[in-house]
């Protein structure tokens, strides 16, 4: 039996990924996550959020960045290679640069903790093939919704992901995209 093509419902995107801004990316990771995890595909809905809530990260440290330092585009990217993980980017980069007195900071020991409770769950299903339940998803969905919000939240006053994605997702079917 022939297989049918499984994407034929989908438009051609009209911005490629790589072109898109760290939002428009994190809109579409959350778009994405959103449809797995309606799926009952629990551990690709782990995964994708975790790479939400990174995308997240990259967009705060770079918006910080900018704002506090005369590093250019390629140097705030080498940055972010070099502190390779949610974790690592979210304590080296991103709250030393943002808070005051950082060990002191309670929203910044929060988003530190939030992302070592991301990154978790996340490695298990990477790095040692576990296969995640539904509730666990659930759980880890909550933690990057609330760390993306308020990470994101620093930079853009009451942001909120499952808000902007809607929009998202919607200003793209307008224009003939995803």
């Amino acid at each position: 039996m022939a297989k049918a093509n499984s994407n034929a419902h989908r438009e051609k995107s009209s911005k490629p990924y790589n072109e898109r801004t760290d939002l428009e990316k994190l809109q579409s990771q959350w778009t994405k996550l959103s449809g797995l995890h309606l799926r009952e595909e629990p551990s690709a809905a782990i995964v994708r959020c975790a790479t939400a809530a990174e995308i997240a990260a990259n967009y705060a440290i770079r918006t910080e960045w900018a704002r506090k330092t005369e590093f250019d585009d390629t140097i705030v990217d080498m940055f972010l290679r070099w502190a390779n993980g949610l974790p690592l980017k979210v304590t080296r980069l991103f709250v030393p640069i943002y808070f005051e007195t950082p060990d002191k900071s309670p929203i910044g020991k929060a988003l530190k903790a939030s992302a070592e409770k991301i990154n978790t769950v996340r490695n298990a299903v990477v790095h040692q093939g576990a296969f995640s339940n539904p509730e666990e998803a659930e759980a880890v969905i909550a933690e990057a919704k609330a760390f993306i919000n308020t990470i994101v939240g620093l930079s853009i006053e009451g942001f909120d992901i499952e808000a902007a994605a809607r929009e998202w997702q919607a200003s793209r079917k307008s224009e003939g995209g995803e």
